[in-house]
């Protein structure tokens, strides 16, 4: 629109990860193709109304700073994409390319915005001109709720002390001590943590579908690398099949990183789970992500809603309508901080800068990058953040210490945009009870009700996990209607099975009203209601597929009935049957 109104000409787009900008060339951007450009290269060309670029492909180098080509008054509008991070900083060297075009509009876009001693987007940016919070994202169905799993680990919540002399796998003394969860694969590698989380998250892929696509945060490359090992040893059958199926996408590893993509594309199973440390806690656009596991110990609050961000895509056509976190390491405190989902407050410190910390402990503020991670540079070039070296710290390999699960808390977002613990059943009464009050209520309303999927998809809004309460019925909840596990759940009534009521709908002989050839579409629809539930019926779109494209287009199929209204006229008088019987 600005574009049309001509008062904005050209647009500079800043971002400092490759993918930040080609995934917004790709997708957002994809109606601009024709004038809109990649810089890339020493040559720039003017011709261009939208320009997308890499900081540090701008900025170059003392002896080289490409922007020059460009006159300040080239662009009308600088757009800054993830602008917590890269030039958030006064002393940054890529803030001279901001102030070098300052006579332009600068736009910060950032799910994070950052206020500490050092950087201020407020500051800079001013107060925001738009806020759209998670609690919003979620409550206008644009963003998906979660439910978050917190696991207690023995040794995380016991700790652990070596005996005396304890040497670890390489022959070093451990230090004496006692080490506890933010020691783990930091100072402590032990291996049988390990293969328990790997275990674990396997058991959900397996409750859960083993393609739901997961990312596993670590501690660092090296932690990325060992979970990876740990993930295939749990999962050696689809590994087998498919090497992708698990991989490590880190800084370091050119392998992983040239699947990111696919990882992301909503059409492509694999890879199906990555491991990472910090390459994915920002901008990477996973819209399928299922499961986020956390196991590294999180304390920055920007670094925490990055991560919190890659999950909250919904995407219904992959069956995805929430996600589900899995928390090792007491991350999901930070949901009950108050500035988890609110107002960002202007704390910068125009001093020596805030209080120092100690490089024992975790940094209280987000690394701009992770250790081993290659950054994105112009023309092939590469910068190598390395390691620590090895005087950093010394980091001890223990095998041989038995672990196990010692507590699971599952936690669920309810209306208030609160976490809440109780039982799913107990929680998903509540939440039904509170829109039908009696079951009389509840039964005339889903009687009256043209489309029931609408009712379905208003509870799950309201925080009724029927999923989940399917999946907690066992083999059995599959077995039943929507409808019967709200009867059951919150007004007590003996569930039937889906079988059972079609059963009810063929002694009544309702079939038999309609010629051969209906009989044989109202049979595979009941098929359909037996296998997939309500929605099939409802959605004249089922007619497109198997089994009834071998009986005739949907056009064809109404006209057996007589026409489109008479078809479903057949089958809203089938829907009454089948919920003739309530119990």
């Amino acid at each position: 629109r600005l574009l049309k109104t001509k008062t904005i000409k050209r647009v500079l787009y800043l971002a400092d990860r490759n993918i930040l900008i080609d995934q917004t060339m790709q997708q957002d951007f994809k109606p601009f193709e024709k004038i809109m450009t990649k810089v890339q290269g020493k040559v720039l060309d003017s011709s261009y109304e939208i320009y997308m670029s890499l900081y540090q492909q701008l900025a170059g180098d003392e002896n080289e700073e490409p922007f020059r080509e460009f006159k300040p008054e080239f662009f009308d509008l600088v757009v800054v994409d993830e602008c917590h991070r890269g030039s958030a900083r006064a002393e940054s060297q890529w803030r001279k390319i901001l102030n070098y075009f300052s006579g332009a509009i600068h736009v910060g876009m950032t799910a994070t915005p950052k206020e500490t001693n050092e950087v201020s987007n407020i500051t800079y940016f001013g107060d925001p001109i738009y806020i759209y919070s998670l609690k919003q994202g979620i409550d206008d169905g644009f963003l998906a709720p979660y439910k978050v799993i917190r696991i207690g680990l023995d040794r995380d919540l016991e700790g652990w002390r070596p005996y005396k002399g304890q040497r670890d796998i390489y022959g070093e003394v451990i230090d004496d001590r006692e080490y506890n969860i933010k020691d783990y694969d930091r100072n402590l590698i032990i291996d049988e943590r390990t293969q328990a989380v790997a275990n674990r998250i396997t058991k959900w892929l397996v409750a859960n579908g083993r393609l739901s696509k997961t990312i596993i945060f670590c501690v660092d490359i090296e932690h990325a690398e060992r979970m990876l090992q740990s993930m295939i040893n749990e999962n050696v059958d689809l590994v087998s099949q498919n090497p992708k199926y698990i991989m490590r996408i880190t800084g370091d590893n050119p392998e992983g990183k040239a699947q990111l993509d696919y990882f992301i594309d909503p059409h492509e199973e694999y890879p199906t789970i990555v491991t990472t440390s910090k390459l994915m806690t920002t901008g990477v656009d996973a819209k399928t992500v299922k499961l986020i596991v956390l196991d590294s110990n999180i304390n920055s609050m920007t670094e925490f809603r990055q991560i919190i961000g890659r999950g909250t895509r919904l995407y219904p056509e992959y069956g995805k309508e929430y996600f589900t976190i899995m928390d090792f390491r007491d991350v999901c405190r930070l949901f009950a901080d108050p500035t988890f989902d609110g107002d960002p407050v202007v704390i910068i410190d125009a001093g020596d800068g805030g209080e120092g910390w100690d490089p024992g402990e975790e940094s209280p503020s987000d690394d701009e990058h992770e250790i081993g991670e290659e950054l994105d540079y112009p023309e092939g070039r590469e910068i190598f953040v390395p390691p620590y070296p090895e005087t950093h710290r010394t980091k001890y390999h223990v095998r041989g210490v038995p672990v196990r699960v010692l507590n699971e808390r599952v936690q669920y977002y309810d209306s208030d945009g609160k976490l809440v613990t109780e039982s799913l059943k107990d929680y998903s009464k509540r939440n039904i009870l509170r829109e039908y009050a009696t079951l009389d209520q509840f039964l005339l309303t889903w009687s009256s009700a043209e489309k029931k999927q609408a009712i379905i998809d208003e509870l799950k809004d309201q925080g009724v996990f029927l999923d989940e309460l399917c999946q907690e019925a066992g083999e059995n909840g599959s077995k039943l209607d929507d409808f019967d596990l709200i009867l059951h759940v919150a007004f007590d009534k003996k569930p039937l099975t889906k079988q059972e009521r079609v059963n009810h709908v063929v002694k009544q002989g309702y079939l038999y009203k309609y010629s051969e050839a209906c009989q044989e579409v109202l049979s595979a629809l009941l098929d359909k209601y037996m296998n997939e539930g309500i929605s099939e019926l409802e959605d004249t779109r089922v007619l497109d597929n198997a089994p009834f494209d071998r009986i005739g287009s949907p056009w064809k199929i109404a006209n057996l009935f007589g026409g489109k209204e008479q078809y479903i006229t057949a089958v809203n008088g089938m829907k009454e049957l089948i919920y003739a019987v309530a119990a």
